[in-house]
């Protein structure tokens, strides 16, 4: 094995052990203790808010010109949005509103070039 490899393999498990921290240490912290009501009421909504910021921040903000706002710009992905927002609140599947929107915004993206 080449010191190349090694440093590789030791990259590696420390990426996994750095990984599985967040999700083993609340694990074993919150298996022995009761979880307030009004902490898993306000868990909720962390998925929604995660998913929407970088839904919004994928629309509305040009990474590539310096994080700037692009105001409207992007019709064919407001348009997609605006339709997964329907489908997800009408049938409150995730699968179907990814699959849903990706192919809004491939045929959007057709109409609408930019």
């Amino acid at each position: 094995m080449t010191e190349q490899t090694t440093e590789h393999l030791i990259l590696i498990i420390l990426s996994m052990l750095v990984a599985l921290g967040p999700r083993l240490i609340p694990l074993r912290v919150f298996s022995t203790r009761k979880i307030p009501l009004w902490f898993n009421e306000w868990m909720k909504y962390v998925p929604v808010s995660l998913f929407t910021a970088l839904v919004v921040k994928d629309i509305f903000i040009d990474t590539n010109a310096g994080y700037t706002f692009v105001g409207l710009r992007n019709t064919a992905k407001i348009l997609a949005a605006v339709i997964v927002i329907g489908v997800a609140y009408r049938t409150r599947s995730m699968g179907l509103s990814v699959v849903l929107g990706l192919v809004a915004v491939a045929l959007l993206t057709i109409v609408f070039t930019t």
